[in-house]
C-alpha cells in the first residue's frame, strides 16, 4: 500500500487529534510555551564579496524547536552561513504552534521543526502563506526489540506495543502491513488507519497494545516488539540504529518552512545549500546515526538501510 495523495487527506487525518497535539511534529517533545533567542556571534561576520550573500537580506533568523534541530544550527549551519558573510540568529521554541505563527508574522525568516502533513494542516487552519523548502534529518518511527530481539522471532499470538494517538497509531499499522504482519483493507486512507481497517490479523494474531507514546520505551520488557516514536526513543537513550525496522515513507521527514514570498531568493538558496552541503552531511551522519535523511541525499538518505530497505519505498506527497 502506497502513501499517495497525502495532502488531500490531511484535514480528516488530524482532526481527531488537533494540530497542537501531534507528538511527531518535530524531534523535541517539550510543550512549555517559551522561546529563546540566541544572539549573533560577536565578530562572526567576515568580509566577503557582495555576490557571496543576498545583498537585500544579510541577516537570517532561524527558528527551531529545542533539541536536535537547534543543535544542527548551533553546531554546523550557523558557522557555515556566517563564514559566507551572513549574520545568523537562532530562536529556539519549546512548542509546535508559535514557530509557524512567528514565521508568518515576520519574526523569523525560516523555521525547521515539522513534517509536511503538519505544515499543510496548520497553514490551512490558520490561513498562513507558508511553503516547505527542504528536508532535514529526522528521527523516524521504528520497531524495537522487546522480549524478542529479531524480526524473525515473530510468532502467533505475539504482543506489539504502539503509540495510542490516532496519527501515530495509523503509522504503526502501516509499518506492520509493510512487514506482512497484518493486512490492511485495500484503498484505505493510511493517515487515518485504525483497528477497524485491519483486514486480516490471522497470520500472527497480534495483540496490539496501545500506550501513550512517552510510555513506550519503558514498557519494552512487557511486549515482544515495541513501535516507538524517534524522539521518545532518543530521549530514553535508545539508539535509533537499534531499530529492527523503520518506516520507509518520507511523508514524516521534517521540512524547513518559509514564506511563499521568499521562494527563489538567494538567502533561501544559501540556507538550503548549507543543509545539503557535504560538510553538513558528514556532521549529520556522525552526530545523528539512525536518522532518516533527506530524500535528495540519494543513497545517503538512511543510516539504517539494512532495515529501511526491507520493504518497497513509499512515495511521499512532498516529492
Amino acid at each position: 500500500m502506497k502513501l499517495t495523495d497525502i495532502s488531500r487527506q490531511l484535514a480528516t487525518a488530524f482532526a481527531a487529534v488537533g494540530v497542537s497535539g501531534l507528538v511527531l511534529v518535530g524531534c523535541n517533545n517539550s510543550s512549555a510555551p517559551e522561546a529563546t533567542k540566541e544572539p549573533v556571534t560577536e565578530g562572526s561576520t567576515v568580509e566577503t564579496a557582495a555576490s557571496d550573500i543576498d545583498p537585500e537580506h544579510t541577516k537570517i533568523v532561524i527558528g527551531t524547536t529545542e533539541g536536535d534541530f537547534a543543535d544542527m544550527v548551533r553546531n554546523q549551519v550557523k558557522s557555515s552561513l556566517e563564514a559566507q558573510g551572513y549574520e545568523v540568529e537562532l530562536v529556539a521554541f519549546t512548542d509546535y504552534v508559535r514557530p509557524n505563527l512567528a514565521l508568518a508574522e515576520g519574526d523569523l525568516d525560516i523555521n525547521i521543526f515539522q513534517h509536511k502533513p503538519y505544515l499543510d494542516t496548520f497553514k490551512k487552519e490558520n490561513n498562513l502563506d507558508l511553503v516547505e523548502a527542504f528536508q532535514v534529518p529526522t528521527a523516524p518511527l521504528g520497531i524495537y526489540s522487546g522480549k524478542k530481539t529479531k524480526l524473525e522471532d515473530v510468532y502467533k499470538g505475539m504482543s506489539v506495543s504502539a503509540p495510542n494517538d490516532p496519527s501515530n497509531f495509523a503509522r504503526a499499522l502501516v509499518m506492520m502491513d509493510d512487514l506482512g504482519w497484518i493486512k490492511l483493507k485495500d484503498n484505505i486512507d493510511p493517515l487515518t488507519a485504525s483497528k477497524t481497517d485491519i483486514a486480516d490479523n490471522s497470520k500472527y494474531d497480534i495483540k496490539i497494545i496501545e500506550l501513550e507514546a512517552a510510555q513506550l520505551p519503558r514498557a519494552r520488557d512487557e511486549v515482544d516488539f515495541a513501535i516507538i516514536n524517534g524522539n521518545y526513543a532518543t530521549d530514553a537513550g535508545i539508539k535509533l540504529t537499534e531499530a529492527l525496522f523503520q518506516e520507509p515513507s518520507f511523508a514524516y521527514v521534517n521540512w524547513s518552512a518559509i514564506k511563499s514570498a521568499d521562494v527563489g531568493k538567494k538567502w533561501v538558496e544559501d540556507v538550503t545549500n548549507a543543509y545539503n552541503s557535504e560538510a553538513f552531511k558528514k556532521y549529520a551522519h556522525e552526530t545523528f546515526p539512525g536518522y532518516k535523511y533527506p530524500k535528495i541525499w540519494g543513497s545517503d538518505h538512511s543510516a539504517h538501510t539494512d532495515t529501511a530497505e526491507k520493504s518497497a519505498p513509499v512515495e511521499a506527497a512532498a516529492q
